[in-house]
């Protein structure tokens, strides 16, 4: 198993560089950005040049606020920055940001990620490859590549084009991942039940429609791990995880993880409170059978163990989705437990 750490956002270089060279010598195997404040991409061309071995992802790009095209140029030129150690994770978002904040179309999420991902192997294959560039679908359409515009294909000679991850909790989106991705990012909001029952099932219905087998095929999780050297620290701990859980449970496309543990009522009160913005009476409603469920909670020397037991033998890379918590790269006995599996 591998174990996967995190590159925070800022636009200080000193800061990402420092990180990234402090996250290589805790162990990880690689460093995941998110795209929140700021843009995914740059942090990783930032830290990739004061690494040796560690990999990078994006964790996630937002795929439906950028094309195709654009996203076949930034995965390439990350892959040839980084000699090898990219990944280019994507995740669909919700529609209120897609059409409100980014101001770009939304529809069919499944089929439209499906084709996203294919017409960036398509644009690829033409980089790569010399094949004329024909990807003629219902929502992208990609049929001109002159040699201007067409990087050189021994910038990635030796390692070829990056993998394509994808972020998925519906059932749709999970065969997706299956069928046209080389792994799969499983939500923080996905529970060992959720994982077992719904997401890889659904992976391997996605890998046999399009004649793969599951055995190439990579599953990552950043799981909720609660704790601190103090009571008080763990309390702490477990106070901003309540919230983000509750943060989680009150979108109605996660729904579904509450039902199946049948709790099916606490979504419809977390909406309401959501839309009223009290943030902190949702986080109380998540008890300690919930956080318990969602989430890893104990000293540091409990977490590696109950880690193991509940996604040792299903998942290839995991990472730590820690809220309210001291920077969890300090907890190498953490990392090299896990690693040793």
């Amino acid at each position: 198993m591998k174990v996967d750490g995190g590159l925070g956002q800022s636009p200080d270089i000193e800061k990402i560089a420092a990180q990234a060279r402090s996250q290589e010598a805790a162990g990880y195997d690689a460093v995941w950005t998110a795209e929140t404040s700021h843009d995914p991409f740059l942090p990783i061309a930032v830290a990739a040049g004061h690494t040796e071995r560690l990999e990078f992802g994006t964790g996630i790009a937002v795929a439906f606020a950028r094309n195709p095209m654009l996203l076949a140029n930034l995965g390439w030129d990350l892959q040839a920055l980084t000699k090898g150690r990219f990944h280019l994770g994507l995740g669909t978002q919700i529609k209120p940001h897609i059409t409100k904040r980014f101001s770009m179309e939304w529809s069919k999420p499944a089929a439209r990620m499906r084709e996203m991902v294919e017409a960036i192997r398509a644009i690829w294959n033409t980089w790569e490859n010399g094949e004329p560039l024909n990807h003629r679908g219902e929502f992208y359409q990609h049929r001109l590549m002159t040699p201007f515009f067409e990087p050189d294909k021994a910038d990635l000679e030796g390692f070829g084009p990056p993998k394509i991850w994808l972020a998925a909790v519906g059932e749709l989106m999970s065969q997706t991942a299956g069928e046209v991705c080389d792994g799969i990012i499983c939500h923080g909001f996905t529970t060992e039940k959720y994982l077992r029952e719904v997401t890889i099932p659904n992976v391997a219905k996605g890998r046999e429609r399009a004649g793969k087998s599951m055995d190439d095929f990579m599953i990552s999780g950043p799981f909720f791990v609660v704790s601190g050297q103090t009571d008080e620290e763990i309390d702490k701990a477990a106070a901003a995880t309540r919230q983000q859980i509750a943060f989680y449970g009150s979108t109605p496309a996660y729904a579904k993880v509450f039902e199946l543990h049948g709790w099916e009522g606490l979504h419809p009160e977390l909406n309401t409170l959501s839309k009223k913005g009290d943030w902190i009476a949702m986080g109380r409603l998540i008890d300690d059978e919930v956080l318990n469920t969602f989430a890893v909670v104990g000293e540091p020397e409990t977490i590696a163990p109950e880690l193991k037991r509940r996604y040792g033998d299903v998942v290839d890379r995991i990472s730590f989705y820690a809220p309210g918590q001291s920077d969890i790269s300090s907890w190498r006995t953490v990392v090299e437990a896990l690693k040793a599996s």
